[in-house]
């Protein structure tokens, strides 16, 4: 299982974690997601079949591209 965390600076309010968590939790091997305004971060733990670049390819196409993984 992998965790990653983005940058996603479109990230404004309530509404645009909802659309994130729903939108990329759907996606096939997908664990969780927590998407904060606030941070403007999501947090994706994932196996396959997704992977780093499906994720952010849903990300690009759902209009809240992500611009930087964060590592810890």
């Amino acid at each position: 299982m992998t965790t990653v965390t983005y940058t996603v600076p479109a990230i404004s309010c309530g509404h645009c974690t909802h659309t994130i968590e729903t939108e990329v939790g759907e996606l096939a091997g997908v664990q969780s997601v927590k998407a904060n305004a606030d941070t403007k971060k999501v947090e994706i733990t994932f196996d396959a079949p997704a992977s780093e670049q499906s994720i952010k390819a849903l990300l690009a196409e759902i209009n809240y591209p992500a611009e930087g993984l964060i590592t810890l």
